[in-house]
């Protein structure tokens, strides 16, 4: 008897289902945020909205796409996001490979060292005032730098460093290639999918970032588009630039609109990368 033999056709089935149910639980609240968003005021007061939208509505899309401010906050984040995402990778990549690299003196040391900050930091008041002693308060680089390299995607990303065959490496310095050579020429084209994981993560984070912006920055044109979102969330309803009266209209859907615009680049973006966002993480959290 084959023991590798295929399961019952009732296993499968039974798979699918539980699948589709949890594809189900997980999408519902992203629809009935949609469903909210297009639904008119009437049927947004009587509360009987559900995966649908009722009484079919856009006027709220049309406010908030022609408001300035929320573009002018919406390339903002984009900026952050793309610039804060290279900043970050570059600086943990620099930071990972030395630490997988098993000749560096003191590599247990600066290992602490960085496992350390992991678990302990300054706290809120320390960091503010660091960035503003230092110049960065009010800027673009309050944002960018503060906060650019996460422990754990370090650790992440060394793992899988130490999972390519040192033998190459070897080999490269056999033929007189320098360290940053190897890295560029030989570790980094191996390293596609944790590279592809580590920037996913610090972009998501970047675009989903507000507190940042709410503590350092004071200039509303430097504003990510989370803190016009915070903004409305909150009740700062006058710092949408719109109209009272149409304001008042449409204000029941508007967080909701406000939410899936901020939303649609990120479930646009991820995609693209699963496939080498499950092989990166499987790869690191296996080795080491």
């Amino acid at each position: 008897m084959n023991r590798y033999r295929r399961n019952p056709i009732w296993f499968d089935i039974l798979n699918i289902l539980i699948m589709c149910l949890v594809i189900f639980l997980t999408l519902s609240p992203f629809l009935h945020i949609v469903a909210k968003s297009f639904s008119d005021q009437k049927s947004l007061a009587k509360n009987n909205i559900t995966l649908y939208p009722k009484g079919f509505n856009v006027e709220t899309y049309k406010i908030i796409m022609s408001d300035k401010t929320f573009w002018v906050n919406y390339g903002n984040t984009v900026f952050y996001t793309v610039f804060g995402t290279l900043i970050s990778l570059v600086m943990t990549t620099i930071l990972a490979y030395p630490l997988s690299v098993t000749r560096l003196k003191g590599k247990k040391i600066i290992t602490t060292f960085v496992v350390f900050t992991m678990f302990f930091n300054g706290g809120i008041i320390p960091n503010y005032l660091l960035v503003r002693s230092i110049g960065l308060l009010n800027s673009i680089w309050a944002i960018l730098i503060p906060g650019a390299v996460s422990t754990f995607y370090v650790l992440v990303m060394r793992t899988f460093f130490e999972s390519i065959p040192r033998e190459l490496e070897e080999a490269a310095m056999v033929d007189g290639m320098s360290s940053f050579g190897i890295l560029i020429k030989i570790i980094l084209p191996l390293s596609k999918p944790i590279l592809a994981t580590i920037t996913l993560f610090y972009a998501v984070g970047a675009w989903n970032s507000w507190f940042s912006a709410f503590l350092y920055l004071t200039d509303s044109k430097l504003y990510p588009v989370t803190i016009y979102l915070r903004n409305i969330i909150a009740g700062a309803m006058s710092s949408a630039g719109t109209d009272a009266d149409s304001l008042g209209s449409v204000s029941a859907n508007i967080k909701m609109v406000t939410i899936v615009l901020t939303s649609v680049p990120i479930l646009c973006i991820y995609p693209s990368l699963q496939r080498y966002f499950i092989k990166g993480m499987m790869i690191g959290s296996v080795k080491g």
